[in-house]
């Protein structure tokens, strides 16, 4: 091994600061996990000999050593995500079983667990304060859900069920983003991109040259179009050649469904091993086992509250579609006799621009991303009383289009950081759009000397990159996503709790996490904030005035159609985990189809197999959990009224209700159950009514 290897092997086990990415390589990976968790092993039974049930001698060094493994596994698990590569792969496969072993050890510590239940009982309990409590209640709950009372055959199969499910969501994420990788549509003729907006032929023009056509151009071709959000969603709402739709959507609702990136016999055994795991626990189902750690008190609730929407929404819905089959009727297109998946995004987009005179595409040089960054760091500024400052070059990035920025307090102090991934990468980085903690805020103590570490977040998305010379020009649904995932980094960074296991999104209910993300993306259409960062790339003009009416007046449009589809999502997904039963009469898809009786209005096609895609529910943490982005949205909208309740137009009233704001929601993380944490903010539980009135399904009062 030459002494350059070594140095490399140890970047991964510093265990503190940000993650040098410079001089990270897939081939340290294996040999530096595995020595951390060799040293790791040692400590965890060292602590285990001397632990005593008190905040210092237990949760403190316990905390320590949780850190060590989240900081090194944290990077490789993020490099995963925005640079996967075949030996990364290969890295991670290797050493992902040894990760998921210590883990389990870990958490089935009997003597770790009878030391919290200790603290629990003990006299000092009435010393620790709220936030305290709730890790001590968290970690005798966590652990009970990890199998610790478990002995002999029963831990070995629900530890051997902890390895397979971790490989499998592995293998699903990995199928999904090879099988959308694979597909290309490779288009020659003028006529076929007929419709298509320049911000497109640019990107596939682009695209072409990537992939060997050097001198592909946007006004002449070849053009290439992929499944990735920035290409695909645009060629499904313009392109004139139903034929070339149907193509696209089928390649794309039938990703990862056949030959070697099969991920249907993945969810079948994913959801077997669930059930399975259910059973060893002690619940009837692994949604009942999922709310056993969520909000939602049970399985009935979180059914009655989507029934509550889905009943509204459906009728809105059916209406939507009847809507766009006159209208294609009434251009004589041959699509209005038999109305397909395909044709929903091209007419519901040429009925918008027939509706509210503008397009989607109308918009784009109206948001340059620099703008939109300025305008979303003067709202926070306005509601929050936080500064945001550029800090490139001040820290390690994976790739040379991330940026990394400093967020100081009302009197220039340093409060957190985050990096931002903004553009789409599809050969390496996965799709969609997500926040994740880099490092969270704790007081660490180190010989004797007490010190706080700042938050640092992952801000990621999938927008359209800059292309032939111009700004990544964003679509307003672009704006309204990075908005939503600064929300979820606000909770991460501006917490005021200084334990590491309840500080920002930590210890937060799972389904109570979408509220800051979801708030946040409320302001996307509040005036002063839209005309603060809406301006052309080239001229500097503001956005007219005429295209805020229309962005306000399309805000609804089609939102039946909207809801109902994440409640199609969430109730697939409640149905899976709740009455399905691996190897019984039902497959996945005939539980899909009956869900889908209710709750879509065209009918599937055969080779829908969205849900080996769906990577939400079976390679992320939303299993049984789809529900919370409802669930969240009915929490952050009525968050949202009371700023309308305020006056959005009175500076002073919203900087007060921000403070508050700030205060709770964004401030407490884990420290307080969210509801306390809600009524401590709106001084009431919360109402269905603002979201039903955002998304104009009810007469506003």
């Amino acid at each position: 091994m030459s002494p350059n290897t070594t140095v490399t092997k140890k970047t991964l086990l510093i265990g503190k600061g940000l993650p040098p990415f410079e001089s990270i390589k897939p081939e340290d990976v294996v040999p530096a996990i595995t020595e951390l968790l060799t040293e790791l092993e040692k400590e965890l039974i060292n602590l285990e000999l001397i632990v005593k049930p008190t905040w210092n001698d237990l949760v403190e060094p316990l905390q320590k050593l949780e850190d060590r493994l989240t900081w090194s596994w944290g990077i490789v698990g993020h490099l995963m995500g925005v640079k996967n590569n075949p030996e990364l792969r290969k890295a991670y496969d290797q050493v992902q079983p040894k990760i998921v072993e210590f883990i389990n050890k870990l958490n089935q510590s009997k003597p770790l667990y009878q030391t919290f239940k200790n603290l629990s009982n003990s006299d000092s309990w009435q010393n620790l304060d709220s936030g305290q409590k709730r890790i001590v209640e968290a970690a005798i709950k966590d652990a009970e859900l990890s199998g610790v009372g478990l002995k002999g055959e029963k831990r070995e199969h629900f530890n051997a069920i902890e390895l397979e499910l971790a490989e499998l969501s592995t293998k699903f994420s990995n199928n999904v983003l090879d099988a959308t990788k694979a597909f290309s549509l490779i288009l020659t003729e003028k006529e076929e991109v007929d419709g298509l907006p320049p911000s497109l032929l640019s990107l596939a023009a682009q695209a072409a040259r990537d992939n060997g056509s050097e001198n592909a151009t946007p006004e002449n071709g070849p053009w290439r179009i992929t499944l990735d959000s920035p290409s695909f969603l645009p060629f499904m709402q313009h392109c004139k050649r139903r034929q070339l739709r149907e193509q696209l959507y089928k390649a794309f609702i039938s990703r990862a469904s056949s030959e070697k990136l099969n991920n249907y016999p993945l969810i079948e055994r994913i959801l077997e091993l669930r059930q399975q795991k259910t059973e060893i626990l002690g619940f009837n189902s692994y949604a009942e086992l999922s709310l056993a750690s969520k909000m939602a008190p049970s399985v009935e609730a979180v059914e009655k509250l989507l029934e509550e929407l889905r009943s509204v929404s459906y009728d809105a819905a059916v209406k939507d579609l009847e809507e766009l089959k006159q209208f294609a009727a009434s251009q004589n297109a041959p699509e209005a006799k038999e109305f397909k998946p395909w044709d929903m995004s091209f007419w519901s987009e040429r009925l918008r621009e027939e509706k509210f005179s503008f397009t989607t595409e109308e918009l784009r040089p109206y948001f340059p991303l620099p703008q939109v960054l300025d305008g979303l760091f003067s709202l926070v500024k306005r509601i929050f009383g936080i500064n945001i400052t550029a800090a490139d070059g001040e820290a390690p990035v994976w790739h040379e289009d991330v940026r990394y920025f400093k967020i100081s307090d009302e009197t220039n102090r340093p409060i957190a950081y985050f990096y931002l991934d903004a553009y789409s990468r599809p050969a390496e980085k996965r799709g969609g759009a997500w926040m994740d903690d880099c490092i969270n805020r704790a007081k660490i103590v180190e010989n004797g000397q007490t010190t706080l570490r700042l938050p640092v977040a992952y801000l990621q998305c999938n927008q359209t990159p800059p292309v032939d010379g111009k700004p990544s020009l964003m679509n307003f649904s672009e704006v309204e996503t990075l908005f939503h995932e600064f929300g979820h980094g606000l909770q991460h960074m501006l917490t005021t709790v200084d334990y590491g296991g309840a500080s920002g999104i930590n210890n937060v209910e799972w389904d109570a996490v979408e509220l800051p993300s979801q708030f946040m993306e409320n302001w996307c259409y509040d005036r002063s904030t839209l005309f603060g960062m809406a301006k052309h790339y080239e001229t500097g003009e503001v956005l007219p005035e005429h295209y805020y009416q229309k962005l306000l007046a399309a805000r609804n449009y089609m939102s039946g159609s909207a809801m109902l589809r994440q409640l199609h999502f969430a109730l697939v997904d409640i149905e899976l985990h709740h009455r399905y039963r691996p190897a019984g009469e039902e497959t996945v898809l005939d539980v899909r189809k009956r869900v889908a009786e209710t709750t879509t209005v065209l009918e599937l096609l055969p080779e829908d197999s969205f849900l080996c895609a769906f990577g939400h529910i079976f390679a992320g943490g939303y299993a049984a959990g789809y529900y919370s982005y409802k669930w969240a949205e009915v929490l952050s909208a009525d968050a949202f009224a009371a700023f309308e309740e305020a006056g959005l137009e009175n500076e002073q009233a919203i900087a007060t209700c921000g403070q508050q704001f700030r205060d709770t929601v964004l401030a407490l993380g884990g420290s307080l159950h969210p509801m306390e944490v809600f009524k401590t903010f709106r001084g009431r539980e919360p109402s269905t009514e603002p979201l039903l009135r955002h998304s104009g399904l009810v007469a506003t009062a």
